[in-house]
């Protein structure tokens, strides 16, 4: 259905580099990769049946202990049935409620040789599987549509979730600059993603500097506001548990301020590459074309692509946040206390910074383009 384009050896050479220095960085030790649970393991199980005459039932809100029979489903243990535990503390956001025939994700707790199960709880809703089939299947549809470069995209996006599971979160956790760290975190992302996928050129070269501009300004904003809208970093889901783990010297004001222009990232590369790829279609189709033309031509695209950017970021960040706003409609709470709450104003924070980012890429990086894809032709004409 698709055609297959070969891919070229200065493809072949990048993507070889890249599974090299992915493959550094996943097995790169963290400091926090020590087995805390050595006489534990973690099981798939099969819920055979269910007791629940210990759960105290309290209008939707369910407390208690749910006795669980369970058959296990692989390790060393495989075939084994016995009862395991599920404790409702009460909250929904947390509990889970098993019925016989659910797949569970269960911890055995083992005796000091690690030959009898002392104990078992349920975990949660076992998704391994299904989680594994659904990124087959992503791979599946982006391969046969892009072809090689559907193969560089899918590349670049497991290295970008290496590189922040094993490079920006265990150095945030060991309290190095949250705002350096996630800047040179960004920048590493941004230009193996645009290089890998528009390859080592000059259509590559100005879309990395463009999308550079692009969250550097996002950065800079993201300080500057962030100081005046005098909010806290613990607003955050889960950000104050860190402080009460053992992690205070935490700076979650900038780790909050950090996560603004990396969320925005992803959407600013976008517009760059937009850009880029069609001022580089532009001037292939008429080298004769001057700069200023061309800086014309990536203005017209700039202006389409944001236009559509913007409602993008604020559709994704409210998303998030619906159910609470809801609330404070269903209460009636006045407008005015909405707009200065905390969690709210930390959500307005986040998508108008981000959104002055996707609005600056555009003119940075058609800019840049015309000059980049005409320099030669300038300097040659400044020569006769």
């Amino acid at each position: 259905m698709f055609k297959f384009q070969l891919p070229q050896k200065s493809d072949l050479i990048l993507v070889g580099l890249l599974l090299i220095l992915s493959t550094v960085i996943l097995y790169l030790p963290t400091g926090f990769s020590e087995n805390n649970y050595e006489n534990s393991e973690r099981v798939k199980a099969l819920v055979l049946a269910t007791d629940n005459s210990l759960v105290v039932e309290t209008g939707i809100l369910k407390t208690g202990s749910q006795t669980v029979q369970i058959k296990i489903l692989n390790g060393k243990f495989k075939g084994k049935e016995l009862t395991a535990f599920n404790q409702l503390i009460g909250r929904m956001e947390f509990d889970k409620y098993f019925f016989p025939g659910d797949k569970t994700l269960t911890v055995l707790n083992f005796n000091q040789d690690k030959s009898e199960i002392i104990s078992a709880n349920v975990i949660d809703h076992y998704r391994i599987n299904l989680e594994a089939f659904l990124l087959g299947l992503f791979v599946l549809f982006l391969v046969s549509f892009a072809g090689w470069t559907g193969v560089k995209a899918m590349l670049s996006f497991l290295f970008a979730g290496i590189t922040i599971w094993k490079l920006l979160l265990p150095g945030l956790l060991k309290g190095y600059a949250p705002i350096p760290l996630s800047l040179g975190i960004v920048a590493l992302l941004t230009s193996v993603i645009i290089f890998l996928v528009a390859g080592t050129n000059r259509k590559g070269l100005v879309a990395f500097f463009g999308a550079m501009s692009g969250i550097a300004v996002t950065c800079i904003m993201a300080i500057l506001f962030g100081k005046l809208f005098n909010i806290h970093g613990a607003i955050k889901p889960f950000s104050e548990t860190l402080l009460y783990s053992g992690y205070s010297y935490l700076n979650l004001t900038e780790i909050f301020l950090a996560g603004i222009f990396i969320s925005s990232s992803g959407a600013v590369m976008d517009i760059a590459m937009d850009i880029a790829a069609s001022q580089a279609e532009v001037y292939q189709q008429n080298n004769s074309i001057t700069a200023k033309q061309l800086r014309k031509s990536g203005f017209s695209v700039g202006k389409a692509v944001v236009g559509t950017m913007t409602t993008t970021l604020l559709l994704a960040y409210s998303g998030g946040f619906s159910a609470l706003l809801m609330v404070f409609i269903a209460q009636g709470t006045p407008m005015i206390n909405i707009l200065n709450l905390n969690y709210v104003s930390g959500e307005i924070l986040h998508t108008l910074v981000g959104s002055f980012g996707l609005v600056l890429v555009a003119p940075f990086t058609a800019i840049i383009g015309a000059w980049v894809f005409t320099r030669k032709k300038q300097e040659t004409i400044s020569l006769k």
